[in-house]
């Protein structure tokens, strides 16, 4: 398991035991309100260690809930919520007012990232593809991975998305586990080939099938996508 920053208080100590036991569903700290937590963040920015400590407590319920998106057993949960819990420090100790977020924004995209990598790692290190790899990046350059896609089933999740070198790594992986049909319509709804996303309707006219069919045949290739998942 990876290990958590060595600089808790035993207060912290004590929360992340009882999140990795599982006895968190009722005991999260409420979140701070605007005024108090604009406040440690100015702490933060002066090196308070009680105003640092005080936003991660506060905010542990955002860790927890990013890990349920990505754990698949009780194991894995307590690795995730601990490696989620570094990039929930990486924030507080990061986060800048002028980034025109609030905190939990700002939070919830650096604990996705510390996880992210983390699974990056492990498939690098076995030599395997990862559905966590990026794909691209936003207009506002941030990284957009293709679980962003298959969670959302949304063809505005990747809209402007400059496509990477590692999409052709990525085709490898979607094709080992996607009929041809399903393949070609999955990268024609979401824009995969570094062209404009179809519709459902334009695909089904290219290919001359109904649009409900080409409907089915899309949440069938996205379900086969996300037993990877599992």
């Amino acid at each position: 398991m990876a290990k958590i920053i060595s600089q808790n208080t035993d207060l912290n100590i004590i929360y992340y035991k009882q999140i990795m036991t599982g006895c968190y569903v009722n005991t999260f700290l409420s979140p701070l309100s605007l005024e108090r937590e604009t406040e440690c963040l100015k702490k933060v920015a002066q090196n308070d260690k009680e105003a640092k400590d005080e936003l991660i407590l506060h905010n542990m319920r955002l860790v927890a809930h990013v890990t349920k998106k990505y754990a698949v057993c009780e194991d894995e949960m307590e690795e995730l919520i601990s490696i989620g819990t570094i990039g929930l420090i990486k924030a507080v100790s990061s986060f800048k007012a002028d980034y025109g977020n609030r905190f939990a924004t700002f939070a919830i995209r650096c604990i996705e990232n510390e996880i992210l990598m983390h699974f990056r790692s492990c498939k690098k290190s076995r030599g395997d593809v990862s559905i966590f790899e990026p794909i691209g990046t936003d207009k506002e350059g941030n990284q957009i991975h293709l679980v962003d896609v298959i969670e959302n089933g949304q063809s505005d999740v990747v809209s402007d998305i400059e496509v990477s070198e590692s999409l052709k790594i990525l085709r490898q992986n979607m094709r080992s586990v996607l009929s041809d049909r399903e393949y070609y319509i999955i990268t024609k709804r979401f824009g995969l080939d570094g062209e404009k996303e179809l519709t459902q309707r334009q695909i089904a006219k290219t290919l001359s099938i109904s649009r409900s069919y080409v409907s089915r045949i899309e949440k069938a290739g996205l379900k086969k996508l996300r037993k990877l998942l599992e």
